[in-house]
């Protein structure tokens, strides 16, 4: 029997590690190319090379590639997240078009942050029924799905994933948050009204194995668990698990602050964003973590942080 094979394109980060793990569980070949990740497949995201025979014959083909947006929104730093995010989406396009057996499913990063900031009662952003927003991120977010959709691939089915913040016990945001709770940070950020859409590790990956074998879903898909939740509740939540001595304020002013000491931007957590995987349920996914406290609770356990 013929052993599948997933490329993971940006493999090397705290998502494909995850990824990489989960398929060689299913028996998968997974190939991860990246630019220095020890044992890769090496390329620069930009240009045709050697790295793209990887992709002849491969089941699954998902590109995680792009520079962090955890910075300051310098226009040099501007420039490398929007060129990293359009370049190798640009020339993964170019590889499958070159195979003699090109994959049978390309699944690409995008983001929940497409989405506009939604203010209070406001319904949560569906593929079909998504407002669309404006700003610096949105516009890569727009470009990203655009290069996507300009690679002609007629044998392989493409899917913009536009994926929320995704919690993890060794990667991503959670352990800075955690981090942070234990030390008194753990009140509302800014007014705490604005939303945040959030996905278990687990659940990601059980996501995109979904993806990858239900033909119908091309296009774009939210990949977000469907319940998100505000601020001020997430980090009630994660005070009532570590109980910190003291509780800090953390009015805007203070956050601008800490961004910029931070090198980093205050748009990472006062953006409302708050959508609801549409497509995945209606074909039928089952999300493990529904709630933001089965998550926290399973995260903070693997962390060491809380009793099993």
């Amino acid at each position: 029997m013929r052993t599948p094979k997933l490329v993971i394109a940006g493999g090397n980060g705290f998502l494909g590690r995850h990824l990489g793990v989960h398929f060689q569980r299913l028996g998968f070949q997974v190939i991860s190319i990246s630019r220095t990740g020890v044992g890769d497949v090496r390329w620069d995201a930009r240009t045709l090379g050697p790295w793209a025979q990887e992709l002849e014959g491969a089941d699954l083909l998902v590109n995680l590639a792009g520079r962090t947006v955890d910075c300051r929104y310098t226009p040099a730093n501007r420039q490398q997240i929007l060129a990293s995010r359009f370049d190798s989406t640009t020339v993964l396009g170019a590889a499958i078009a070159a195979c003699q057996q090109p994959p049978r499913v390309w699944l690409n990063s995008s983001t929940a942050t497409i989405y506009a900031h939604t203010v209070g009662s406001q319904p949560a952003n569906t593929e079909a029924a998504g407002q669309i927003g404006t700003g610096f991120s949105v516009s890569v977010a727009k470009a990203w799905e655009a290069a996507l959709e300009a690679c002609p691939t007629p044998a392989t089915r493409k899917v913009a994933l536009r994926t929320s913040i995704v919690l993890g016990p060794d990667g991503g945001a959670f352990p800075v948050m955690a981090r942070l709770a234990r030390w008194g940070l753990c009140s509302p950020q800014g007014s705490g009204q604005q939303w945040i859409s959030w996905l278990h590790i687990a659940d990601f990956c059980r996501a995109i194995e979904f993806i990858a074998q239900t033909e119908c879903l091309s296009g774009p898909v939210n990949v977000c668990a469907p319940y998100p939740l505000p601020n001020w509740e997430f980090n009630s939540l994660i005070a009532n698990y570590l109980h910190p001595p003291l509780q800090l304020p953390q009015p805007r002013w203070l956050l601008e602050v800490g961004a910029f000491v931070l090198h980093t931007e205050t748009e990472l957590i006062l953006k409302s964003r708050k959508v609801y995987p549409q497509r995945l349920l209606d074909e039928g996914f089952n999300f493990t973590y529904f709630t933001c406290e089965s998550a926290m609770k399973d995260l903070l356990k693997e962390m060491h942080l809380i009793d099993g």
